[in-house]
């Protein structure tokens, strides 16, 4: 089959398994959906009430971006590295889209912060960990996870375009393409943070639960 058909598919079928829903409807019978924000996004599940199953979200959603775009690598790997790269940059792709619009649940995921966190881990590690380093700084300043989470999206393109030595079409595309879907799932929190209204995390409603809408 052809690689780029392949890729492309194995990576969205994989960014597509909704692991937040799946994990709360496993251990707690539940409908992530019905919960708070009704996202299936790793903060969302933590907000829930169920902080380890927020972990395990986080890490699984980060896990399948990162296996699309390694499997991308292997099946293009005949390519040459050029053409390879650009492979696994379309798998990144598709591995948001199925995160953000998973067959599985008539196309309402997540917003991709921690599958794209994988999928950049796998294509330039430093620019992963560079990411990471720009949510932290700002989650910690602000507790903010809708706030940390548009900083480090929109921080991407430059550091990928540091640490990455491709300029293919394909690679720009993807390196654009990426934190704007992120960023624009973000819009309800960004008319909020505006509004002044988006909740901190880790701040109590009067339930004594979790409050805010930010999600992975």
């Amino acid at each position: 089959m052809n690689p780029w058909i392949l890729s492309i598919s194995i990576a969205y079928l994989l960014g597509s398994i909704p692991f937040g829903y799946v994990l709360v409807r496993i251990f707690r019978k539940e409908d992530i959906r019905t919960q708070g924000s009704g996202n299936i996004g790793a903060t969302n599940v933590a907000r829930s009430g169920a902080k380890g199953l927020g972990v395990a979200t986080l890490l699984l959603d980060a896990a399948k971006g990162y296996a699309g775009v390694e499997i991308a690598k292997h099946v293009a790997a005949g390519l040459g590295p050029a053409r390879m790269y650009d492979v696994a940059v379309a798998a990144a792709v598709a591995a948001i889209v199925g995160h953000v619009f998973p067959v599985w649940l008539r196309f309402r995921g997540g917003k991709g912060v921690a599958t794209g966190l994988g999928v950049v881990l796998a294509l330039s590690w430093q620019a992963g960990v560079a990411g990471v380093v720009v949510f932290a700084v700002v989650f910690a300043l602000t507790r903010y996870v809708s706030l940390a989470s548009v900083f480090a999206a929109a921080a991407f393109p430059l550091l990928a375009y540091h640490f990455v030595a491709s300029r293919s079409p394909m690679v720009v595309f993807g390196f654009v393409f990426i934190p704007l879907l992120i960023i624009v799932k973000h819009h309800a929190n960004i008319r909020r943070l505006l509004n002044g209204t988006e909740s901190r995390f880790g701040t109590k409603s009067a339930t004594g639960t979790e409050t805010g809408k930010a999600e992975a």
